[in-house]
Order: structure tokens, then sequence, then C-alpha cells
């Protein structure tokens, strides 16, 4: 039976939901513009500089937005989103430790670059979205 409380939530979440996808994409779209405006657009350090500081004032308010998130889910979903951000957390940490000593040591011949790890993160945590899914259906 769906009541007006659950319909309430499910109106709720998505409207979290929304916010983490809106907060998100400007955090993206401000990280571009801080690596590609000096390449492209600009000379100067100072407006590089700017760029920098509303990237890293919009990632605060993505941070926010997603703790708000987080905190309108239900128990289940909630905790297959936590599991999913430590299975994350630790591959992240763990390979991007093995990844900077191998670049440090001269082990592989390239420069550890930070968007691999980046992206390694996020297969992660999908796969651990996933994962939690399926255990609990």
């Amino acid at each position: 039976m769906v009541t007006s409380t659950t319909r309430d939530r499910g109106a709720q979440c998505r409207r979290n939901t929304a916010n983490l996808l809106y907060w998100t994409g400007a955090w993206v779209v401000s990280l571009a513009i801080a690596v590609f405006g000096p390449l492209f657009v600009w000379e100067s350090k100072a407006v590089t500089l700017g760029a920098i500081l509303m990237n890293v004032a919009l990632g605060v308010g993505m941070i926010a937005a997603n703790k708000r998130h987080l905190d309108g889910l239900d128990e289940l979903q909630r905790k297959i989103q936590m599991d999913a951000m430590a299975f994350a957390l630790g591959v992240g940490l763990v390979a991007g430790l093995a990844y900077s000593t191998l670049d440090v040591t001269d082990v592989i011949p390239v420069d550890a670059e930070i968007s691999y790890l980046v992206i390694l993160i996020a297969i992660a945590y999908l796969g651990g979205v996933v994962f939690g899914h399926r255990k609990y259906r």
C-alpha cells in the first residue's frame, strides 16, 4: 500500500537526486573551465586562481548536496551507497598509492595521472552500487 508519506519520501528523494545532479554538473563544468581556460581562453594566473576557487566552492556545494541525498534515502539504499563508497575509497587509496609508488620509483615509464585514479574510483563505486542492489534484491 502506497501512503502519502511514501509518495512524499519518493518526491523528496527525486528532488535530492536532481539537486545532486545539478551541483555535480556545475562542479564538472567549473573544473573544465579551470583546466582549459588557461590553455585556450586566458593567460592570467589571477583568473585561473579565481576559476579554481569557484570550482572548490561548487565542490563544497556538491558535497553538501550528496549529504542531503544520503540523508533522504531509506536505510537499505543508504547502506548500499555507504558500502559502495567504502569500497571505492579503499580501492582508490590502495590503487592510488601503488600507482604513485610505481611512478616515484620509476617502475613505470610515465607520470601517474590523477585522471586514471578518478576513473578507477568511479568504476569501483558504480560496481559497488550494482553489487549492493543485486545483493539486497
